[in-house]
């Protein structure tokens, strides 16, 4: 654990790590109320970026004085005593509404809490509000045009996306109203809004399910694909996210790795086509981890985006009709049918993706995806990883930066060095698709900013179960990279 910083000893809460508050709270630097009501006070300060939906005072400061009170008996304390998170909004609280950014939901009571959410607050966790997020969590900008939520604005540059779908937690991190907190991950929903924002964000292995899932929480998030999704622990920096998945996963927290020596494979076909801004970033990250003794191994993965462009849509469309249904009825929400969820859909973009759920048949081309395509992706991904001996693979996260808000289409077109359109979603999922598809995990780490300070990330993908391992690498790579300082004040 570290030592509280001279900023921390000074009462500039925001820069504190996770480590700093929790050493904080054990040495009396402040109490967990004192904490709380910062953050929160922090919260209402940044309320022009929308990264909440549901902000949840009360309970957060009745937590906070439960802490305080076992701090004064000297009782024993759990890990994380005080730490103020936040949640996405499609991740179960029970007692607390999980709306999914989307009307029909609004007041959808769960009466039970995700797995993963349940272990960081027996933990000592606080959760001091649920975060906006995209539209039912279908789409990568956030731009979320239901009444009750609005689009969520990214703390470097407000009128930019900041990603999605997690893009509310994403914001609320990179703001510094708190230090990490949870998203999820479908096709890039943690790493995305990571990447934009210069934060870290995880997406843990999911395999084929069973003991290759990491973390494990039927029922307790809404879905949209039981294959793809999962949890994703987002922070400030790579040793916050690595403190949430210890508790989330109960091993061991990792540790630094040795870098020189490590070998990471360079797949051209990820590193094609990027904003010339962002390249210049990433390429320079090259070097500094080829001076820090990483080698680079530059060698393709054939037939790697062709083969992912047909998997994710079938599994998601066909998975979602039935997901959905039973994660209401295991969450204890009666009364709320697909046909009213598709009803109250406000966002233009992900109205037609939920009309085909309801209404369409993609039964046939699910089968085949599941029973040829998406093992021949995961062959792939396995024997790109022995044959070349790589730990991992290196790209960047996104291709482009963050890009201006669209509230007329929610996520509309983009282009980039003034090429032709490319519709936004496929953009940005270019590069963290295919790992969500074969269901290995993958790790986002900020490594600076543009021309226009807009953040940039860089990803490493390792095989499946690998996931100490990675943690281990991002937690390296991050010292020689170092944190991205905080946004400027925001209007």
């Amino acid at each position: 654990m570290s030592t509280v910083t001279s900023d921390a000893r000074e009462g500039d809460f925001s820069g504190w790590s996770a480590d700093d508050t929790i050493l904080a709270l054990r040495h009396h630097k402040l109490t967990v109320r004192e904490h709380i009501s910062e953050v929160l006070g922090r919260a209402e300060r940044a309320k022009s970026l929308n990264a909440f939906i549901n902000l949840l005072p009360d309970q957060a400061l009745a937590a906070a004085d439960k802490i305080d009170a076992a701090i004064a008996k000297g009782e024993p304390l759990p890990p994380l005593a005080g730490l103020a998170i936040v949640v996405k909004d499609n991740i179960n609280m029970a007692g607390f509404p999980n709306t999914g950014g989307t009307n029909a939901l609004l007041t959808a009571c769960p009466s039970n809490t995700a797995p993963s959410l349940e272990r960081l607050t027996a933990a000592g966790a606080i959760v001091i509000g649920k975060t906006n997020l995209h539209e039912l969590a279908f789409g990568v900008t956030s731009t979320n045009l239901s009444p009750f939520a609005g689009p969520v604005r990214n703390p470097y540059a407000i009128d930019m996306i900041p990603g999605g779908s997690s893009g509310g937690t994403a914001a609320a991190i990179a703001s510094r109203v708190v230090t990490c907190g949870l998203g999820t991950d479908t096709g890039g929903s943690s790493r995305i809004p990571a990447a934009l924002t210069g934060i870290a964000g995880y997406r843990p292995s999911v395999g084929d399910g069973g003991e290759q899932r990491r973390y494990h929480d039927d029922h307790g998030v809404l879905p949209i694909s039981h294959t793809r999704d999962t949890v994703g622990p987002m922070g400030r920096s790579v040793a916050d996210v690595a403190l949430l998945d210890s508790i989330i996963s109960g091993r061991p927290r990792a540790k630094p790795a040795q870098l020189r020596g490590v070998r990471l494979g360079i797949p051209p076909v990820l590193w094609a086509g990027l904003d010339k801004e962002l390249e210049k970033m990433v390429l320079h990250a090259q070097h500094v981890l080829q001076d820090a003794g990483i080698e680079l191994v530059r060698d393709d993965i054939p037939d790697l985006l062709e083969l992912d462009s047909t998997i994710g849509p079938p599994i998601s469309l066909y998975e979602a009709r039935t997901d959905i249904p039973a994660y209401l009825s295991g969450s204890g929400i009666d009364g709320v049918r697909l046909e009213d969820i598709l009803d109250g859909i406000s966002s233009p973009d992900v109205k037609p993706i939920f009309s085909s759920i309801v209404h369409g048949d993609f039964g046939h081309e699910y089968r085949q995806v599941m029973a040829v395509r998406r093992p021949a992706l995961q062959k792939l991904y396995a024997d790109y990883f022995q044959q070349h001996r790589v730990d991992a693979i290196l790209f960047p996260t996104t291709i482009l930066p963050a890009t201006p808000i669209d509230i007329i289409h929610g996520s509309g077109n983009v282009s980039i060095n003034g090429g032709p359109q490319m519709e936004t979603f496929a953009a940005y999922t270019r590069n963290t698709g295919p790992a969500s598809n074969a269901g290995i995990p993958g790790l986002s780490i900020p490594v600076g900013k543009t021309a226009d300070g807009l953040p940039v990330g860089i990803e490493i993908d390792g095989p499946l179960g690998s996931d100490d391992r990675l943690l281990s690498l991002g937690l390296a790579m991050e010292k020689v990279f170092g944190c991205l300082p905080g946004p400027e004040p925001w209007a």
